[in-house]
């Protein structure tokens, strides 16, 4: 419908909203806070109006709506609001930060700068400048974390009032605000902001369903309430009878989170079985409210039979978000499951308004378990520069959604993690030094590997080695942004190390080949063998990957002028087919299978043609031997949901970094410490990680198997080479093939 009102009309619906902005604050506002925010608005008012928003209105609308959520949802007080009002000012018109810092103070300057920054910087479709400007929005945390929270505001106002939005921006911004945002929401504790964008982003991005969902919810609303007042008059006569003051609320699970739930668990609406929660809010009848919400917690199992697998104690242990509640599934009426909150009013107002309540209630004392220990984490990950901007993204996001387990520490202490979290992720949870030189760990007493599956409940003693290094394989099972974040830096580091090992490994074998070190020999070094930068070439010459045979095959070509005369015409002008090709196999060179990574002939299908790099799975076919596919390949979710005993794990490699298993049969007089002597020179190898060791001595001789992580063939054969030297062994041959 077309916007037609007069400007009469618009001054009095300005000023009608103004009130109506003041009426509700969350915080009380003194005197001073009014004339601020007064201040504000009437500078807002002016700078903004000539502008009108896509849908007609005047653009005073939109400023006055997110200082209201502000206001209503987040529950800051008159610093943010007056900020919020201000939020486009610098950036729309001619008002400047100095400006700003003259009239309202440098708070008010700072949190709209940190705005302004966010809103000026570049929109790109490239995913790649779109994760480095979210790295940008985070760094303004650094100003003052209310430059977020102002930012999540008007992000939840544009997703209100998209309707006048060309359809291909909708699903742009409703994409963005599923991807980042709602997390972000999650993250500050503000639970029914998140719902809200959450469902939005469903709007834009899935109509269909959204409508189709929410269509279904009207049409259960009677039953609902009926329900819910069957259920509060059963529980009634246990509440007044211990003269608790309370109050029962019912809700609907967000229209977002039913179809999550419809297509994890592949039903229809229908078949949802706890679709909506009840809310039991009380006031405490006592100094201990903790004691008051099991008294409740005892009335309502009373009443109702409860599932004991399903109660979760957030008042004895609240979430890293500050979130407290006690949850329990009971069978209500018509035997049906239900989800009951128990939370106290302070544990409701944290529970919607997040961050502002803490503060409220705690005067700034969060905990480093809630915001500010968040935030301190978050600071650390933006500061380190090695990430780049895609992967830091991906790593955020892992903290954001994880559910959480808590584990203790030898002396006792608490510690939440991400659901699924490694023994390997403690560690670096503790300290990066820790992490890096962890070499396993002890849960509950007894020995387990580093990627083991940490339980809620769990005690878990780090065990440290002076001598270790972080290992690629790591990077398999830690699922925590900080330790994926220290062990890629740390892999960087100790690549750094080889290739200037590889360097001077180089410099002395072309010398020795008569061939001058310099720019021009290694350019030809890195076209040759196939690779993007020096860099990789003393990589692969530090670790072993370029031997002796390949170099000599280089100076052979280079020997011959019709060959070096053409590559150098390669070398001015290659095309671009080519160029893109050597980038894809500089980085990724084999492809591999199954748990045990192991090397097969396979075919790459064309219904998704896959290339090196690509996220893919091996199929196995009847008479085509292995077909591999791309993970969002059309006819995946078929195959996978089809033929699951079918489809074998597989990953591209860059194969100069990756390790591969290799099984030594060893025999000979058995001598003693024979077994010390064979693992003293295998720890001296750089690089080799022992699987195990399975030794037998019979009358004087011994036979045995030994299984070990190596880097390459080149590696392998030393390795045996020196195994042979160590007395009493007399043979040694290699059982399986690389």
């Amino acid at each position: 419908m077309a916007y037609t009102a007069t400007i009469e009309d618009e001054k009095k619906e300005i000023a009608k909203r103004y009130k109506d902005l003041l009426k509700g604050t969350y915080q009380v506002l003194s005197k001073e806070d009014k004339a601020l925010i007064r201040k504000a608005f009437d500078i807002a008012v002016e700078a903004h109006s000539e502008q009108r928003r896509k849908s007609g209105e005047p653009y005073i609308y939109h400023p006055i709506a997110v200082a209201k959520i502000v206001a209503y949802e987040i529950g800051l007080g008159a610093t943010s609001i007056a900020a919020a009002l201000l939020h486009d000012v610098v950036e729309d018109t001619q008002y400047t930060v100095a400006d700003m810092e003259q009239l309202f103070g440098e708070t008010i300057a700072r949190i709209v700068s940190g705005l302004t920054k966010i809103s000026s910087l570049k929109k790109d479709k490239d995913f790649s400048i779109q994760a480095e400007n979210f790295r940008k929005m985070l760094l303004t945390l650094h100003d003052d974390v209310r430059v977020i929270l102002i930012k999540v505001a008007d992000r939840l106002h544009n997703m209100q009032t998209m309707d006048a939005m060309p359809a291909h921006k909708q699903v742009k911004i409703a994409s963005e605000t599923l991807y980042i945002y709602a997390p972000l929401a999650h993250r500050l504790g503000l639970y029914n902001i998140k719902t809200e964008l959450e469902d939005l982003g469903l709007k834009y991005t899935e109509p269909e369903v959204y409508n189709d969902i929410k269509n279904n919810i009207s049409e259960s609303k009677e039953d609902q309430e009926k329900y819910i007042r069957e259920f509060a008059n059963t529980l009634k006569k246990g509440f007044d009878k211990e003269n608790f003051d309370y109050d029962i609320k019912g809700r609907f699970k967000s229209i977002f989170s039913i179809r999550r739930k419809m297509r994890k668990q592949n039903v229809s609406f229908d078949e949802v079985y706890d679709k909506f929660a009840i809310r039991i809010i009380y006031t405490p009848s006592s100094d201990d409210e903790k004691f008051d919400a099991w008294k409740i917690y005892s009335i309502v199992t009373d009443y109702f039979k409860p599932n004991p697998s399903r109660l979760r104690d957030w008042i004895s242990q609240p979430k890293s978000t500050g979130y407290e509640a006690l949850h329990i599934t009971v069978i209500g009426p018509e035997a049906k499951w239900v989800e009951v909150q128990i939370r106290s009013n302070r544990m409701n107002e944290i529970a919607e308004k997040g961050y502002a309540a803490h503060f409220k209630y705690k005067q700034g004392a969060i905990g480093e378990n809630g915001l500010e220990g968040w935030l301190n984490k978050l600071k650390e990950t933006l500061e380190n520069q090695s990430l780049n901007a895609v992967d830091f993204v991906e790593d955020f996001k892992l903290n954001l959604y994880a559910k959480e387990i808590y584990v203790f520490t030898p002396k006792g202490d608490l510690k939440s993690l991400p659901k699924d979290a490694s023994a390997l992720d403690f560690a670096f949870s503790i300290h990066t030094d820790v992490g890096l030189k962890c070499r396993g760990a002890k849960v509950n007493g007894k020995l387990v590997p580093l990627s083991h599956v940490l339980k809620s409940g769990d005690q878990i003693e780090v065990l440290t080695a002076s001598n270790n290094k972080p290992n690629v394989r790591w990077l398999d099972f830690v699922i925590t942004a900080r330790a994926r974040t220290k062990i890629k830096t740390a892999l960087k580091e100790e690549e750094k190390k080889i290739a200037e090992e590889g360097k001077a490994i180089l410099a002395r074998k072309l010398r020795h080949l008569k061939i001058n070190f310099d720019e021009k020999v290694i350019n030809e070094l890195v076209l040759f063998f196939k690779l993007k930068t020096s860099f990789d070439l003393f990589f692969r010459i530090g670790n072993g990957a370029i031997d002796n045979t390949q170099l000599k095959s280089f100076v052979s070509q280079r020997n011959n002028a019709f060959i070096s005369f053409f590559k150098n015409r390669l070398k001015r002008a290659p095309s671009k087919e080519v160029i893109e090709k050597e980038e894809v196999t500089s980085k990724y060179d084999s492809l591999v299978f199954g748990v045990d990574e192991e090397r097969l002939d396979y075919k790459l299908s064309k219904c998704c043609n896959a290339i090196p790099g690509d996220n893919v799975f091996g199929f196995l076919t009847i008479n085509e031997g292995i077909k591999v596919h791309k993970k969002n390949c059309p006819n995946a979710i078929s195959l996978q949901s089809n033929y699951a005993y079918r489809i074998m794990p597989a990953k591209w490699i860059d194969s100069s970094k990756e390790q591969f298993k290799a099984i030594l049969h060893i025999s000979g007089v058995d001598n003693q410490g024979i077994v010390n002597n064979l693992t003293r020179i295998i720890s001296n190898s750089m690089n080799v990680f022992i699987h195990s060791i399975n030794i037998a001595g019979n009358e004087g001789v011994f036979d045995g198997k030994l299984s070990l992580s190596v880097k390459n063939k080149t590696q392998l054969n030393k390795l045996i080479e020196n195994i042979k030297k160590v007395d009493g062994v007399q043979k040694v041959e290699r059982v399986n093939a690389m």
